[in-house]
């Protein structure tokens, strides 16, 4: 993926912010699309959808991460690997950066800082935890390559769509296909919603009537 080329149209990725994390790691049938649930939020109501951009952090060292934003394609997601240890890899200064550069969110299972310059600005956050505690910067493990994130397998490309309910990453190769099938669940929700409105109930609806008590 180049620097100007960003492999998803506007409309897949709001397409999948609109479908959300949950319906997308349903619809993907793949048990590692969704990473560690203790990667969250800093603000609700952050959300993003965008292409992967992978690299790792030595243990309290964020210096991969100022190489990275010389080579980050714009419209990336940068997914941050440090191994679960908490620091502050990240705060208002690299968010500044990171605007400048196109960088539309973090994923990160470390630890950032300046939570209330971040959601000032808006800026969509995901990370295992907050740390005051500053890093060093003497070492760039990776920038750009395939890696493990808490167990989920990310590459350059990769969707990696984020919301309240948590992260997923599809791989490439499956987003075309993991949309439609999001979409397909979406909308048969929506429908079950409606009837539900009606005085219907999910035991008819989802075919356990048979679990009526005294069936």
């Amino acid at each position: 993926m180049s620097a100007s080329q960003n492999p998803y149209s506007a409309a897949q990725l709001e397409q999948a912010r609109k479908l959300g994390t949950s319906t997308l790691f349903e619809a993907c049938g793949i048990a590692t699309a969704s990473v560690d649930p203790l990667v969250r939020t800093i603000w609700p109501g952050a959300s993003v959808a965008g292409p992967a951009y992978p690299l790792e952090c030595s243990p309290g060292d964020n210096l991969a991460i100022h190489v990275a934003m010389e080579k980050v394609p714009r419209g990336s997601v940068l997914v941050v690997k440090t191994g679960g240890f908490v620091a502050g890899y990240w705060g208002e200064v690299l968010t500044v950066a990171a605007e400048a550069a196109g960088v539309v969110g973090l994923v990160i299972d470390g630890g950032v800082r300046d939570i209330a310059a971040l959601t000032a600005r808006r800026f969509p956050v995901f990370t295992r935890g907050i740390s005051v505690r500053g890093t060093i910067k003497a070492s760039v493990p990776s920038v750009g390559q395939p890696l493990s994130f808490t167990g989920t397998p990310v590459a350059s490309g990769d969707l990696v769509v984020a919301d309240d309910d948590g992260v997923v990453v599809i791989p490439a190769a499956h987003v075309n296909a993991t949309l439609d099938s999001g979409q397909g669940r979406f909308d048969k929700e929506a429908r079950i919603m409606d009837e539900l409105t009606k005085g219907r109930t999910t035991l008819e609806l989802l075919g356990l009537s048979a679990w009526r008590q005294g069936a």
